[in-house]
């Protein structure tokens, strides 16, 4: 039990780290566009990520538990993995460089689970419980196809969206950014688009919104309430609301002039940092509610007719046997505090580099970029794929600068973030596997 709570404490300083290590994220255009100052910036984007708890649901959680098979690693593995991404957080915050939390946990928690299996089983098979030849590296849930032709889970998937997520990022701002300047121009065709999408945004959120009758768990008495405070109802309310505040923009943009509109753009930054700040908080919190929520279940395994105090009362969901998932309010309630609270120790080595490094940035790139990287973070929690905030914003601003012109975007910045995004996960992995060899000796 002792190294369980150990776990649980570390993954806690962990999210932490998150927070201050990814707050250049949601906050570096509006501290470059001086919207608001830094300290006004990082307690705006803390309070929204913290918001962000009665938002989303656990379906990210679900997939980093999973990301090994809790029935065949122990705690140690858990605690070698975040002790990895511990120390590569703190090193890529301490060299400026806005890496990835999420994929850093990911591939400490696989590492360390390959080098647990390769410790036990060497390279050769072994019979696993089904009575089949398993090998090492099938410890690791590297692809798991989707359920009645849904998303796929796994390693492979999350790897993917290391391209993916920032090709997304920019392309969303790319067309923000189009669509926008087209409003700009005192034309009928702009606002016959504009009006069309909002009409389309209005329709789709209707379309995908859950009726109080499919409401598992209603939070209120009240029919309307229960279905406008759900989860997944909520998610599509700020799809709708983020894409209706930039219509409306759109449709009275020509009619103002430099001054007006450029002031009009510093408002609506507020509404894109937050509603980034809210993904962030949502997709990150829920990577180390998934940490927390396998150390449980590994306990469980590894004691087997052990009795949990109802404060630790972790159930990981089973699509398959139709289990259900149980997680205690104080851990979604911790991790959310954690991350604001980091949020609000801010990181500035990251937010330079994010402010004006990659591409100079105005107030109308900072809208184009945050509400790029907001819509890509709800798609992408909506599809339960952990993704990186990091790699999603820093897309979303190139996707703004290639506006301009290629040469705007400081490619020599870029290519050596890339490099850092590609080394994350097998560098955490091997670091965690050397943790979990050096812990081996003494536990």
């Amino acid at each position: 039990m002792t190294l369980l709570i150990i776990i649980i404490v570390l993954a806690l300083i962990f999210d932490y780290i998150n927070g201050f290590h990814d707050a250049a994220n949601a906050i570096a255009t509006v501290v470059a566009t001086k919207v608001l100052t830094p300290f006004q910036a990082v307690l705006w984007a803390a309070f929204f990520n913290f918001l962000a708890y009665w938002v989303f649901g656990f379906g990210v959680a679900d997939t980093v538990a999973k990301t090994a098979h809790t029935m065949e690693i122990n705690l140690v593995v858990i605690l070698a993995g975040v002790i990895a991404a511990i120390c590569w957080n703190l090193l890529t915050w301490w060299l400026g460089i806005p890496s990835s939390s999420s994929h850093t946990l990911i591939g400490g928690f696989a590492g360390a689970a390959v080098a647990h299996a390769i410790a036990v089983h060497g390279f050769s098979g072994y019979a696993g419980a089904d009575g089949t030849t398993h090998y090492w590296y099938e410890i690791v849930s590297w692809y798991k196809a989707g359920k009645d032709g849904g998303m796929p889970s796994g390693v492979i998937i999350i790897i993917a969206f290391i391209v993916l997520a920032p090709l997304l990022g920019a392309f969303a701002s790319y067309l923000i950014s189009i669509w926008l300047l087209n409003a700009s121009r005192k034309s009928y065709g702009p606002k016959i688009f504009t009006v069309a999408l909002m009409i389309a945004t209005i329709w789709l959120v209707c379309t995908l919104m859950v009726p109080y009758s499919e409401i598992e768990k209603p939070r209120f008495d009240s029919h309307f309430w229960s279905v406008a405070f759900d989860p997944h109802n909520i998610k599509w309310f700020l799809v709708a609301f983020i894409i209706l505040t930039v219509s409306l923009f759109c449709l009275i943009f020509s009619s103002l002039n430099l001054h007006q509109a450029d002031a009009a753009l510093k408002k609506m930054q507020l509404v894109s940092s937050a509603a980034f700040s809210l993904g962030h908080g949502g997709n990150d919190s829920q990577k180390v509610m998934g940490i927390i929520a396998a150390a449980v279940a590994v306990y469980i395994n590894t004691n087997p007719g052990v009795h949990m105090s109802s404060w630790l009362d972790v159930v990981l969901p089973n699509d398959d046997l139709g289990v259900k998932g149980v997680m205690p309010s104080w851990i979604p309630l911790a991790c959310y505090s954690a991350i604001a609270a980091g949020t609000l120790s801010g990181g500035w080595k990251i937010v330079k580099t994010m402010g004006s490094k990659i591409t100079k940035v105005s107030s109308f790139e900072g809208v184009a970029a945050e509400t790029a990287g907001a819509l890509t973070l709800y798609f992408t929690e909506h599809l339960k794929i952990p993704v990186s905030t990091t790699h999603t914003i820093t897309g979303s601003i190139i996707g703004v600068g290639l506006t301009k012109r290629v040469s705007a975007v400081r490619w020599g910045v870029t290519v050596s973030l890339i490099w850092a995004w590609i080394l994350t996960i097998p560098i955490s992995a091997i670091l965690a596997g050397l943790v979990y060899f050096v812990l081996s000796i003494f536990l």
